[in-house]
């Protein structure tokens, strides 16, 4: 039940502030800067379509990588309760960071679903908060924590961009 707990409040505290509650506050703090789709438009429609896909794919691959940070790697998403093991399954055999890459996807399909330019700007500045993050924070910790077999993880598999397959290296890590 513990584990639950941790594992909601994680959640709760960074995901769902990112993808709920700050596009919620900027919804509401800029709306006469954020126009939306006009009511029924149907120029707006395949947008709408390409949101809705984006949202539930960065959902799918978000829960997704929760779980194998709570079954495999036996920690959660933030940074005060990391995963004690290392985990290079999954998603993470072709992109070091699918979890950020579904919070994104989900923000994008939120500016799209809406047609939002203000939390697509959060979108950017989301991926570009993280970016920073992982770059001067979590890339040198994971090193430390995981030594030799995350410098190896880190010289195959791309930080962002995914790549089609994944190499012999993670799947022996």
């Amino acid at each position: 039940m513990l584990a639950v707990l941790r594992h909601l409040f994680a959640i709760l505290v960074l995901p769902f502030l990112a993808v709920v509650g700050v596009p919620y506050w900027l919804s509401s703090a800029f709306t006469a800067l954020d126009t939306g789709w006009e009511g029924g438009s149907l120029a707006a429609w395949p947008a709408r379509l390409a949101g809705a896909l984006s949202l539930g794919a960065g959902f799918v691959l978000f829960a997704w990588c929760v779980g194998l940070f709570a079954r495999v790697g036996q920690g959660t998403l933030a940074p005060w309760d990391p995963p004690r093991k290392f985990v290079a399954r999954g998603p993470y055999r072709f992109v070091r960071n699918p979890m950020i890459s579904g919070v994104a996807l989900m923000l994008a399909g939120q500016a799209l679903l809406r047609g939002s330019w203000v939390i697509a700007a959060w979108a950017g500045a989301f991926v570009l908060i993280n970016h920073t993050y992982f770059v001067l924070l979590e890339e040198p910790g994971l090193e430390r924590r995981f030594g030799e077999s995350y410098r190896l993880y880190k010289e195959n598999v791309p930080r962002w961009i995914p790549r089609i397959r994944s190499s012999q290296a993670e799947e022996e890590v």
